[in-house]
C-alpha cells in the first residue's frame, strides 16, 4: 500500500508535533509554514504529564529534561498578602503519581526541540496558504506565491487565525473578554537577588499574574497576566505593552510581584478572547488541530498540551489507513478528541481555582497513546 501523503499547514508547536507523530507511524509529511524563519519568541510554556508522555514517545524526553525547569510545586497566592491558597505538587511526588514530570520552559526552546524531530527538508518556509480545494480523495493547496501542492490529507495547524478553518467553515467571530495578557521573558539577574517562588499564581479580585523560571539555572524569568483593559482588542503576540500602565495595574499586589514588574524591561500584550467549541473539525480529507479548532484561554496552561495530544491521537487514527479511509479516520480523530478539548476550553475559560483542583486527574492523567479511540 502506498504511503499516505499528509500536508500540515503551520509549523508551530501543534504542527510540528503532528509531523513528528505522523512520521513515527510511517506517513509522509510536508509542513507548510508562512514564516521564512523561526524565532525564539519571548514566552514561557508549561509541559504537564499529559503532553510530556507524547514527547517521551517521540524520543524527546532527555532534551526536554536538559533544557526545562522542574518546579517543586506551583503555589497559588493571595495577591496582596501572599497567603498560600493552594499548593500543587510538581516535583518528585507529582512525577511518581503520573509517571511523567511537570516542566516549564521557554516556548522557543520547546519549539526547537519539536523541530529537531522533523527533517528540515520536510518543512517548507515562506509558504502562506491562500486556499484549499478537494477533488475526490485529493486536496489541493494554493499558496500566496502562486505555487500549489497536492496531498491525500491536509491538517490545519495554523493557529487561532486559521486560514484552513475559515476556508472550511467561514470566518469566526471571537468574543473579546475585556482583558489583556502581558507577557515577557527577561534575565532573572535583573531582580538583584530577590528570592521568588519557583512558580506562583497571584490571585487578585479581578486580575492575576503567573510567574516562573524557564530553565534549570533559574537565569530566565517569565510572567503572564490577565488584566482588565476593556478597550484593547488586538489579538497579536507582537504588540508591545506600556510598562508603566502594567505596573500601575498591579500597584496593590505583594511587594515581590511589584519588584518583578519593576525589573522587567518590556512586555508584549494581546487581547484575551474566548471562543465556543466548534461544531466540526473536519470536512472530507481536511481536519483542524490545536488552536485552529480549540483555542483556549491560557489560565490552565493547556493550549500547547492539548495540541500535542491531538497530534498523537491523529497519528493513531491515520496509522495503517489507505487513501480511501482518510475521511473516516479524520472523523474518528475528531470524535476522540473533541469532548476532551471542549471540556478543557470551558474549564480554562472559567479561571476558577477550585474547578482547576477538581480537574487535576482528568487533565494530567490522560495518556494519548492509551486513550480508547472513538
Amino acid at each position: 500500500m502506498p504511503k499516505l501523503n499528509v500536508a500540515i499547514v503551520g509549523a508551530g508547536i501543534g504542527g510540528l508535533a503532528a509531523a513528528a507523530c505522523l512520521r513515527r507511524v510511517g506517513i509522509d509529511v510536508t509542513v507548510y509554514e508562512q514564516a521564512r524563519q523561526f524565532a525564539r519568541v519571548g514566552a514561557g510554556i508549561q509541559q504537564s504529564p499529559n503532553s510530556f508522555r507524547v514527547m517521551r514517545a517521540l524520543g524527546l524526553e532527555s532534551k526536554l529534561r536538559e533544557i526545562a525547569f522542574q518546579p517543586t510545586s506551583a503555589l497559588n497566592r493571595q495577591s496582596d498578602t501572599g497567603e498560600l491558597l493552594w499548593e500543587r505538587a510538581m516535583g518528585a511526588a507529582s512525577e511518581a503519581k503520573y509517571g511523567a514530570p511537570y516542566l516549564v520552559l521557554h516556548r522557543g526552546d520547546l519549539h526547537a526541540i519539536l523541530a529537531s524531530a522533523v527533517p528540515d527538508e520536510s518543512i517548507q518556509r515562506g509558504r502562506k496558504l491562500a486556499g484549499l480545494s478537494q477533488t475526490g480523495a485529493i486536496v489541493r493547496l494554493d499558496f500566496a506565491d502562486g505555487s500549489h501542492a497536492e496531498a491525500d490529507a491536509v491538517i490545519g495547524a495554523d493557529g487561532v487565525h486559521s486560514v484552513v478553518r475559515e476556508t472550511l467553515f467561514g470566518a469566526e467571530q471571537p468574543e473579546f473578554t475585556g482583558r489583556v495578557a502581558y507577557r515577557t521573558v527577561f534575565p532573572a539577574a535583573l531582580l538583584n537577588g530577590l528570592a521568588i517562588d519557583d512558580q506562583a499564581k497571584w490571585w487578585g479580585p479581578d486580575r492575576h499574574i503567573v510567574m516562573y523560571y524557564t530553565n534549570p539555572q533559574r537565569s530566565e524569568l517569565y510572567f503572564v497576566t490577565s488584566t482588565p483593559e476593556p478597550y484593547f482588542t488586538l489579538e497579536s503576540w507582537s504588540t508591545t505593552g506600556d510598562m508603566d500602565q502594567l505596573r500601575h495595574a498591579y500597584r496593590g499586589f505583594h511587594p515581590n510581584v511589584r519588584a518583578v514588574l519593576a525589573a522587567a524591561p518590556s512586555a508584549h500584550k494581546w487581547a484575551l478572547v474566548v471562543r465556543d467549541p466548534l461544531p466540526h473539525w473536519t470536512q472530507g480529507n481536511v481536519a483542524l488541530l490545536g488552536d485552529a479548532c480549540h483555542p483556549m484561554t491560557p489560565y490552565m496552561a493547556q493550549g500547547a498540551g492539548t495540541s500535542i495530544e491531538d497530534a498523537a491521537i491523529l497519528s493513531r487514527c491515520l496509522d495503517g489507513v489507505d487513501r480511501d479511509g482518510v475521511a473516516a479516520a479524520l472523523l474518528r480523530y475528531e470524535a476522540t478528541r473533541k469532548p476532551r478539548t471542549s471540556q478543557i476550553q470551558t474549564l480554562s475559560r472559567a479561571n476558577d481555582m477550585n474547578r482547576f483542583k477538581a480537574a487535576n486527574e482528568m487533565v494530567y492523567g490522560y495518556d494519548a497513546w492509551a486513550e480508547p479511540l472513538a
